[in-house]
C-alpha cells in the first residue's frame, strides 16, 4: 500500500509500487518525476530496457484488505525512492549506493545482494560499526 501522504517535487526518484504496463512499468521500476498534475504523473525510466522513455502514472483506485470497514480511495502507486530496502534493490543496478550497515543484513545473500548492485567499488559506501557487519551464510554454502 502506498503512503497516505506523498510529498512529490520534480525530479524526485520514485519507485512503481505495482505492475501497470508490463514489462515497461513493474512493480520496483524507478523513475523521476518531470511533470506534476493532479490525476497523472508525467516520469522518466530510470532503468532497465526502458530507459530514458516517458511514462505517465494515473491515479489508481486501491482498495485496502487489512482493514475492517471497506472503502476505496485513489492514489500514484508510488513511493519516494531516494532509499530502498536490499530486497527493493534486487535486479537493479545503480551509478552509485549507499549501504547503512548499522543494522546487520537478516538473510542469506543478502549482503552480497546489496554490494553488488554498483558496477564498480569506488561507487559502493558502506556505514558499519566499526567497519564490520554481520554477514548470515548457510552451513551448506561453506561445505567443500
Amino acid at each position: 500500500m502506498p503512503p497516505q501522504n506523498l510529498q512529490l517535487k520534480v525530479g524526485s526518484p520514485i519507485i512503481l509500487l505495482r505492475n501497470l504496463n508490463p514489462p515497461r512499468l513493474c512493480n520496483g521500476t524507478r523513475l523521476v518525476i518531470k511533470t506534476l498534475m493532479k490525476n497523472v504523473i508525467e516520469a522518466i525510466i530510470l532503468n532497465g530496457k526502458f530507459q530514458g522513455q516517458n511514462v505517465l502514472l494515473p491515479r489508481i483506485p486501491t482498495i485496502p484488505t487489512d482493514v475492517p470497514i471497506e472503502f476505496k480511495r485513489t492514489q500514484f502507486p508510488i513511493r519516494l525512492a531516494f532509499a530502498m530496502t536490499i530486497n527493493k534493490s534486487q535486479g537493479q543496478t545503480l551509478s552509485v549506493c549507499g549501504l547503512d550497515l548499522e543494522t546487520p543484513c537478516f538473510s542469506h545473500g543478502q549482503l552480497y545482494v546489496a554490494c553488488s548492485r554498483v558496477g564498480k567499488p569506488s561507487s559502493l559506501f558502506v556505514l558499519a560499526k566499526d567497519g564490520l557487519t554481520k554477514n548470515i551464510v548457510h552451513s551448506i554454502a561453506l561445505r567443500d
